[in-house]
């Protein structure tokens, strides 16, 4: 029989079975041109062209709305401010990361000022896209995902710096938490009154990349002190509600699992290969505990012999009894052709089978 993805997705969660793992990815935008290109037509999802999964995102708006403006033009790149008060440089290169320049806030006197721009007025929640999509979303069977916004990552890309954030993580941790605390407080409030509102989601999920290569950025006790609980209170606004939470870290988290476990996360996400972590190990560890979502190398993804070798050695681990989401540990880069994600995508459906 062939479930839904609501309910492919809904049988992980609760560790059991179903009639294959939910297959689900990130292509880059250059990857999708590329894909075009190679002849996927203009007027299909790349999800449906492959017949693959896919979830559903709500998003809303807790930046201090600071003013957008563009400070340099070139051929190659534009300088410009965010709405989160970070200045950027934006390369045009069919993909690129931003170079983040400089940051407005760095102080408490600057963030006490930045806070009070972190109104919560109604038009931070994208009503209209709800009401032209939800109904057509539950009648279709997909899978429903509030995307909060709040912890260290988010923190530290988006409002003050690598750097400056550690310090103060030590130095001003009441500063951070008072942070985290509004970033937290903001999501809770707005998807609220969008679950309020007869809007239900399945799943609470949002990123907080925690390491790189081989570690963390952080010990563990700073992290069971200033992370850990409000990861907690993320978890238990899901699980008032029935529903499930998801965190996205990148990088060497193995550290962390058992203190994520204990946060109530229900399900981790990338499982990072490039960093060190080793999915089959996790299964082995905390299967009966932890959803596991990623973990297949994305550098592999361009050579179609040694991805599918990697797909049929480690799916069929990572499956038994549920529990299993599969995907690169990170994104699709534009190195992967359209003939390769087909090859992959057969491979990832037999070997995640039932």
């Amino acid at each position: 029989m062939i479930l839904t993805k609501y309910e492919r997705f809904k049988r992980m969660y609760e560790h059991k079975e179903a009639d294959r793992v939910p297959i689900i990815d990130s292509p880059w935008a250059g990857t999708i041109r590329r894909w075009k290109r190679e002849g996927m037509p203009d007027n299909i999802s790349w999800e449906d062209y492959f017949e693959v999964d896919r979830m559903m995102g709500i998003g809303v708006d807790i930046t201090p709305r600071f003013e957008e403006k563009v400070l340099e033009e070139t051929d190659r790149y534009i300088i410009k401010t965010s709405n989160w008060g970070v200045t950027m440089k934006h390369f045009k290169e069919e993909d690129s990361t931003p170079e983040m320049i400089d940051y407005k806030v760095k102080t408490a006197e600057e963030w006490e000022n930045c806070k009070k721009l972190m109104t919560l007025e109604d038009d931070r929640i994208p009503w209209q896209h709800l009401k032209d999509n939800y109904a057509k979303w539950r009648e279709n069977g997909e899978w429903i995902v509030a995307n909060f916004w709040f912890g260290f990552d988010v923190t530290h890309s988006w409002m003050m710096g690598t750097e400056n954030l550690l310090i103060a993580m030590m130095e001003e941790p009441e500063l951070i938490e008072d942070m985290f605390d509004t970033y937290l407080k903001s999501c809770e409030n707005l998807f609220q009154r969008i679950w309020d509102a007869g809007y239900c989601f399945d799943e609470v999920h949002w990123p907080d990349d925690m390491g790189y290569k081989g570690t963390t950025f952080f010990s563990p006790a700073l992290y069971r002190e200033m992370v850990k609980p409000y990861h907690a209170r993320a978890a238990k606004f899901a699980h008032d509600k029935g529903i499930y939470a998801r965190l996205h870290s990148c990088g060497d988290i193995r550290q962390l699992v058992p203190d994520i476990i204990d946060a109530g996360i229900d399900a981790l996400n990338p499982l990072e290969v490039k960093a060190g972590v080793d999915a089959k190990v996790l299964k082995k560890l905390y299967g009966d505990k932890l959803v596991l979502h990623g973990g297949i190398n994305a550098v592999n993804w361009k050579y179609p012999e040694k991805i599918i070798a990697e797909i049929e050695d480690k799916v069929p681990v990572l499956k038994e009894n549920g529990g299993y989401i599969f995907s690169s540990d990170h994104s699709i880069p534009n190195d992967v052709s359209l003939e390769n994600m087909k090859l992959i995508m057969e491979a990832a459906k037999k070997a995640g089978k039932y």
